[in-house]
């Protein structure tokens, strides 16, 4: 390593370790003392925490607001999940009825147009 010739932007530190000479922190310069304006500009909070405001309003502790914030949308998940379960559940049941019910006019025979047309007779009848 000592064959390389070194860097021109490389220093020696007083401790002893070596760094590039542009990493180093500029020097604090003395500025004008006149203060400075800082314009800060203050939001109001999103309109959709409306039931967290109201619960720190209340008393509620902020654990509570950080439970509902977290565990609100895991709820929603979860409902959404399930629905979707018992959506499926449901058409799943349908094709099976309408499969057996299929089975069954194909396969009754007689017996089964028979019972059919009753069915369809005494429907006509109460309506």
């Amino acid at each position: 390593m000592s064959s390389l010739p070194e860097p021109a932007a490389v220093i020696r530190l007083p401790d002893g370790t070596y760094t590039y000479a542009d990493h180093l922190p500029t020097p604090i310069q003395p500025g004008a003392a006149a203060p400075q304006v800082v314009h800060q500009h203050i939001h109001q909070a999103p309109p959709d925490r409306t039931i967290q405001r109201i619960a720190l309003g209340s008393g509620i502790g902020a654990g509570t607001v950080a439970a509902g914030v977290y565990f609100g949308p895991l709820l929603v998940g979860a409902l959404t999940a399930i629905a979707a379960n018992l959506a499926l559940l449901a058409f799943l049941a349908a094709v099976l009825a309408w499969g057996v019910v299929s089975v069954v006019k194909s396969i009754g025979g007689t017996d089964g147009k028979a019972a059919a047309k009753t069915l369809a007779r005494t429907r006509k009848r109460r309506r």
